[in-house]
């Protein structure tokens, strides 16, 4: 398991020269034997990046052992050390395989003289507690030392002691009682007892502890009513019933009667915090005379600071299904509608507020209104909402301060809801937004160019007339080459790009590029291209990538650069298409696939072992395979006028059987074209399931491409292979519900647009006439006219998961079998890494990994024997969960057939939504069946003519050993 370990491991660095994993151990291991306390220190504070860097347990546990080791005979300082660096690596303490020899060295400093130690070590067990819940003696040390006289051992002990009742209901419910008379008792000073209280949020393991805590904790907040008590038990409180979830309704009630009833501003604020808390956490629990109580409180409070943490409250409720608790017309309630749209009025109030954090709220609570409660009548808040976020944007616009800026994002993200869930709204909001852009500071026009785009991406609302003003400001920007300005250049033509959706106009491409020239550098210029190449302006992008070809530092940039130009100018060739023109769509598509050819050459250039461009690779392969395939589909239909059937087809059709045999030779041609891109729509797929990292509007870009694919396979089978049974009830539109995109609404009317025609010719005339070879040429050149969008995971990843297998047992070489007799299971043990990026789960979560095990007989020895078909393979498969990020399992094969048996293990992912991605990686180890030396004996006198002895007949296997 070590050889597996360190050649597995040995290719975990990070691109510097690394010691392998035994190496680096050993390394520090020579510092921890230092006379010196300073190298020692420093080779105990170098763990944690050892932990990161070879995560498996055959290390960490021997890492562990030394450094308990070091906290067994060391001082109190190194002791701190080896402290620090167990609670830097918790997430690592349950790969330690020695938990017993582990805890009995670090508990043996429990029984020393000195308090710091001990209290050092009681820190320790807390620590570890979610490895060792049950330990009695780490228990019964933790409540000698609650009652010590040396105030450090008490501190370490009350902590210890909150750790290990988060883990253990048999200590929580244990110490209970004693925490409960350390807090009641007189002898116990203030400052304890403010520490000792939030233990009680761990007692909820069941019903009755958690009554009981309750109990004394409502005695404490009666008892005790000085604020740092009351704040102290109340914050206890919420914890307890967030954690229990039974005691929330209550909580909420008190919590609010406090807000209301008690003078103390601080008891007010923990109030608030602790109703936001239970706001995020449980919306539905709230009632409509909660949420009324929180109104009157804010409407009657003279405090802008409560005000604003009430808002806060209520706007976070407006987002959720309280919201509609609360405007749901109860019985019995009618006669008094007024009251409760108390929520409403204080909204309405606050949305002119000259305190920026309460005006934005109350904006946003009636944004979230008119969101949710669509089934109302509710313009008059509509309006209000509108003139509200005006006012606002107006406001902190001119105002480049971070408080400012904070509140114009909640302001924009405002709008683009509201604009989203009432579109007849949207041409006023984009109205103030460009108004306002012309005198906003810039770090304000950034903001305000974002959610203009966002906007325009849902709805087609920046008319050609708009296209003025933000050239005008385009313009306008200057010379300046500060960060903002160049920010500005980059968010200003994402606008125009998404504006201008169908063509830039040689005018602005000019204006565009004499701005880059003046103001930029290059890699706003970069971003720019990208962006173009995103909304599917090819000329634009193609223009400033190779204007930066120039411009780059290294040979893997340049060839990446030059692989976009490359695209972009494919991209550009199929803008010529022409419908009905089928020679000039034949001699685009030829030339778009030449510079694609081009472009997958530099493409693979620029990749390197850290960044293989995988995704790239091979969006960009399907690509061509597609453009090949269209083209191969017009020529097939070009066939009908060069190769008509022959004279003999209705003969041979009638004797064959074959009715399509009449067409003569595109009958075949045309299965083989729609085999060919019902085998591109499952690449598609595989694409789509190995893209675990990319960003949902990618995988919507990648499932249009699919889409496309088996629209064409449906279209040919529907004209001309099957016309009686096709059916077009799944492929009919349900609406262009939800789009994301521009690109996505141009796809899906091309869709319908094809299924139409094609609808409205099957069964009309018998298959094939020149009315069904024009119908899917026209189809080929109507999905080709929509300009393709890379998408941002083709240019950036902004969530980064691995795997990382390790195989046990696996051998010194890798082309080195490993042997196993043949009457003998082999125990394979498969351990995992999951390695995160700088953001883990932005996307996607992962949920378990399927391991998939399985080998196959590569070549084989001795005689044939008639063996069970069942024990000739293995196939396995496992979902494990994760937990902290590492995963182990193992898997029992037979290897009855001698020879060389391949095992490949395969990793697969399942996110939290139970959707399998084949992210991989894939392992592979060979496994050599030798004879066991009974059997071998016993073939060897039956060949030989001799009877085996009596004593070799009784032989068993267990005889051996």
């Amino acid at each position: 398991m070590a050889a597996s370990a360190k050649s597995f491991l040995a290719d975990a660095g990070y691109g510097e020269q690394e010691l392998d994993a035994n190496s680096a151990l050993m390394e520090l291991d020579k510092g921890l034997r230092s006379g010196k306390l300073g190298e020692q220190c420093e080779a105990v504070v170098r763990f944690p990046r050892l932990f990161q860097k070879y995560p498996f347990p055959i290390l960490i546990n021997s890492a562990f052992l030394k450094l308990a080791d070091v906290f067994r005979v060391g001082n109190n300082f190194l002791r701190l050390c080896v402290l620090k660096v167990t609670q830097q690596s918790e997430k690592h303490l349950e790969k330690i395989l020695n938990v017993d020899e582990f805890v009995k060295r670090v508990f043996s400093v429990i029984h020393s003289n000195d308090p710091v130690a001990r209290a050092i070590t009681l820190r320790m067990l807390g620590s570890m507690a979610s490895i060792i819940p049950e330990r009695k003696n780490a228990h019964h040390s933790i409540r000698q030392s609650l009652d010590s006289h040396d105030n450090v051992e008490v501190e370490a002990a009350i902590f210890a002691a909150a750790n290990f009742s988060a883990q253990s209901k048999d200590f929580a419910a244990g110490i209970c009682n004693k925490i409960s008379e350390m807090i009641q008792g007189l002898a116990t000073p203030v400052d304890l007892k403010l520490k000792l209280i939030p233990i009680l949020q761990h007692m909820h393991h069941d019903a009755s502890l958690a009554s009981s805590s309750r109990q004394l904790l409502q005695q404490l907040v009666t008892s005790y009513p000085s604020t740092k008590m009351v704040i102290v038990t109340l914050h206890t409180f919420t914890l307890l019933a967030a954690s229990s979830l039974v005691d929330i309704p209550k909580q909420i009630q008190l919590l609010l009667q406090y807000l209301k009833n008690d003078p103390r501003k601080a008891v007010k604020r923990l109030a608030i915090q602790d109703l936001k808390l239970l706001a995020n956490k449980t919306p539905h629990t709230w009632s409509r005379e909660n949420i009324q109580a929180l109104c009157e409180s804010a409407l009657h409070t003279p405090y802008d600071s409560l005000k604003l943490g009430m808002l806060s409250v209520l706007s976070t409720l407006s987002g959720t299904i309280a919201i509609k608790q609360y405007f749901s017309s109860a019985p019995g309630t009618a006669a008094t509608p007024a009251r409760s749209f108390d929520l409403v009025k204080l909204a309405q109030e606050c949305c002119y507020h000259n305190n920026r954090g309460i005006a934005a709220h109350g904006v946003r609570i009636l944004t979230n209104i008119s969101a949710s409660c669509q089934e109302k009548d509710l313009l008059p808040l509509e309006q209000d909402a509108v003139f509200g976020l005006e006012s606002l944007l107006v406001l902190c616009s001119q105002d480049d301060s971070p408080g400012a800026q904070a509140t114009l994002k909640i302001t924009l993200t405002c709008m683009v809801k509201l604009v989203k869930c009432r579109p007849h709204l949207s041409q006023s909001v984009v109205e103030s937004l460009l108004t306002q852009l012309h005198s906003a500071q810039d770090a304000a026009r950034i903001l305000m160019c974002h959610c203009l785009a966002a906007i325009a991406m849902q709805l087609p609302v920046l008319a050609d007339g708009m296209l003025g003003d933000l050239m005008d400001l385009y313009k306008l920007i200057g010379r300046s080459t500060t960060d903002k300005k160049q920010e500005l250049l980059v968010s200003l033509a994402t606008v125009i790009f998404v504006s201008s959706q169908k063509a830039l106009s040689s005018e602005i491409k000019t204006v565009i590029k004499q701005q880059l020239e003046n103001a930029s550098n290059g890699w706003t210029a970069y971003r720019i291209a990208r962006q173009a190449s995103r909304m599917g302006n090819h000329d634009m992008a193609r223009e400033l990538y190779q204007s930066l070809l120039t411009q780059v530092a290294s040979e893997h940039f340049y060839f990446w650069l030059n692989s976009l130009k490359e695209f972009s100018h494919a991209e550009q060739c199929l803008t010529g298409l022409q419908e009905d023109n089928y020679s000039s769509a034949l001699s685009c598509i030829a030339e778009a696939l030449k510079s694609y050819h081009k472009g997958i050459a530099s493409l693979t250039a620029a990749s390197t072992p850290l960044n293989p461009l995988s995704f790239q690779c091979g969006f960009v392969k399907l690509r061509i395979d597609l453009l090949q395939a269209f083209s191969q589909l017009i020529c097939t239909c070009n066939s009908l006028k060069t190769s008509p059937p022959p004279a003999i087809a209705t003969t041979i059709a009638m004797t064959s059987g074959n009715d399509l045999q009449r067409c003569g030779r595109i009958s075949n041609q045309m299965k083989h074209s729609m085999e060919e891109f019902r085998n591109l729509a499952t690449r598609y797929g595989d694409l789509y399931q190995s893209s675990f990292d990319a960003d949902s509007t990618t995988l919507r870009n990648v499932e249009l491409q699919q889409q496309s694919c088996l629209l064409i396979s449906h279209a040919i089978e529907a004209l001309i292979l099957d016309p009686e049974s096709a059916s077009f009830q799944e492929y009919s539109s349900n609406g262009t519900a939800h789009v994301e995109s521009e690109y996505e609404r141009r796809m899906m009317s091309v869709f319908n647009h094809v299924l139409e025609e094609v609808e409205s010719l099957n069964r009309k005339y018998a298959p094939v006439s020149y009315l069904h070879t024009a119908c899917l040429c026209n189809a080929v050149i109507a999905l080709l006219k929509v300009p393709l969008s890379f998408q941002r995971y083709f240019f950036q990843k902004l969530q980064s998961t691995s795997i990382k297998l390790a195989l046990s047992p696996s051998p010194r070489n890798p082309a080195e079998p490993i042997a196993v007799q043949n009457n003998q299971q082999l125990a394979l043990k498969v351990e995992g890494v999951v390695q995160h990026g700088s953001k883990p789960g932005l996307f996607r979560k992962i949920q378990s990994v399927c391991l998939n095990v399985s080998s196959v007989l590569q070549s084989k020895s001795g005689q044939d024997y008639k063996i069970p078909i069942d024990n000739m393979t293995n196939e396995m498969e496992q979902r494990v969960e994760p937990h902290n990020d590492y995963f182990s399992t193992q898997f029992l094969l037979n290897f009855v057939i001698l020879g060389t048996h391949n095992i490949t293990v395969e990793s697969s992912v399942i996110d939290s939504n139970g959707i399998v991605w084949k992210t991989g990686p894939k392992t592979t180890i060979f496994v050599k069946s030798l004879e066991d030396p009974y059997s071998q004996q016993v073939r060897l006198q039956q060949q030989q003519g001799q009877p085996p002895s009596q004593q070799q007949q009784q032989r068993t296997a267990y005889s051996r050993f």
